[in-house]
């Protein structure tokens, strides 16, 4: 996945952790952090592997 989509999962984290604190919707909120922190995991791969392909073409 890329760093575009990982934010996008992180940004619909927020939304639903969010929309779950207002609607009391503790499984709401507990998917939403889910959501969030698998895009966080999802981005720093992502940027892991951009750092590989820029490191690896100056060899």
């Amino acid at each position: 996945m890329g760093k575009a989509k990982a934010k996008a999962k992180q940004t619909k984290g927020k939304i639903k952790e969010s929309a779950g604190s207002a609607m009391d919707d503790r499984r709401m909120q507990a998917e939403g952090t889910a959501d969030r922190m698998s895009g966080k995991a999802e981005e720093t791969v992502a940027k892991a592997g951009d750092k590989m392909k820029r490191s690896s073409g100056k060899h």
